[in-house]
């Protein structure tokens, strides 16, 4: 790979006005990222917010024919429509596309990739001539890290059931599970407008009939992504784990259990070591990774490999990932890999 020359770059955040776009737009400022000139891009609705970008004030841009005009990177980081409406104008106008929407889990053109798994993984090839990227929402990127790390010690099955936030249906769903508590709280009748179904001080395996987004759907898309991904890296159909999606009354992160059938002699050591290889914080001392802990962090985060007491070979992980941090993060990494490659 060749890299790109050493100059600053012009960056547009499209999907502004979101939680991941606000978050990589402190990423950007934080990691000292080479921006020159940071535009910040959304629908109508959001045009003309006063927001930051790079660390001083800006105001969001509603998309135009010449948005892209200059371009080196396009960040889509809004909801996945807005991507599929926008991102081959992105592409016209010369500028690489990072999508990190999860609009490009099925499009054939663009390269998933997940840089911190390199170092575990075969490297993906000919990276560098590639011009669409799909940067894997939090959870396709704890699956895939999860198999990746664990894979060399082939695991019989390696199942995963992550805990939701709300927060991966944007500030509607935050402020749907804010509301429907303190109306709760109060005795009062809630908004269901979002999830069609009492979140609050609930824990739930489907959506409302109303609900314009579905579990169903968001675990199909993650377990694409994770097959997609893990495909592209040379793994077979045996390392793709099973996933399991529950809806959480939590605002941010999500908190995972997992676990491993390891048919070949481990240990929590071993395992551990392995996690660690990919990227993977693992807490000392018996300490545990939440929600809360995780906020703001931009890796997995597991407690001690525990073994199943009854059943032998069976190994169990419990972890958090900040949901919104860690996809920013993800995504800015492949930008900063093609400028460093």
């Amino acid at each position: 790979m060749h890299s790109m020359p050493a100059r600053n770059f012009r960056v547009a955040i499209v999907g502004a006005s979101s939680l991941r776009g606000k978050d990589l737009g402190e990423l950007i400022a934080e990691r000292s990222f080479p921006a020159s000139d940071l535009r910040l891009i959304d629908d109508d609705v959001a045009a003309g917010t006063l927001t930051e970008a790079g660390g001083e004030p800006a105001f969001i841009q509603a998309m135009a024919e010449d948005s892209f005009a200059g371009v080196d990177f396009a960040f889509f980081a809004g909801r996945p429509e807005f991507t599929i409406r926008h991102w081959e104008q992105a592409a016209r106008a010369g500028a690489i596309v990072v999508d990190l929407s999860g609009a490009f889990v099925d499009l054939r053109e663009s390269q998933p990739w997940i840089p911190a798994l390199d170092a575990v993984l075969p490297p993906p090839k000919e990276i560098s001539r590639g011009k669409l990227f799909f940067s894997p929402p939090a959870a396709t990127l704890v699956a895939c890290t999860l198999a990746a790390a664990l894979g060399p010690l082939n695991p019989d099955r390696l199942s995963i059931v992550f805990l939701q936030p709300v927060s991966e249906r944007g500030a509607a769903g935050i402020e749907e599970l804010e509301s429907q508590t303190v109306n709760l709280l109060r005795f009062q009748s809630i908004s269901q407008a979002v999830y069609d179904a009492q979140v609050a001080f609930n824990l739930l395996a489907r959506f409302g009939a109303e609900s314009r987004e579905q579990l169903g759907g968001a675990r199909a898309a993650i377990s694409r992504g994770v097959a997609r991904y893990l495909k592209s890296r040379g793994l077979s159909n045996a390392a793709i784990p099973a996933v399991k999606l529950v809806q959480a009354l939590v605002f941010y992160s999500y908190g995972f259990t997992a676990y491993a059938d390891v048919a070949a002699p481990a240990d929590s050591a071993a395992m551990e070591k392995a996690l660690a290889a990919a990227g993977v914080s693992v807490e000392a001392g018996g300490a545990s990774p939440s929600n809360v802990s995780v906020a703001g962090e931009s890796r997995i985060h597991v407690a001690h490999v525990e073994a199943d007491p009854s059943v032998g070979h069976g190994w169990w992980l419990w972890g958090a990932a900040d949901n919104v941090r860690l996809a920013a993060a993800n995504a800015l990494r492949i930008a900063e890999k093609l400028i460093a490659s």
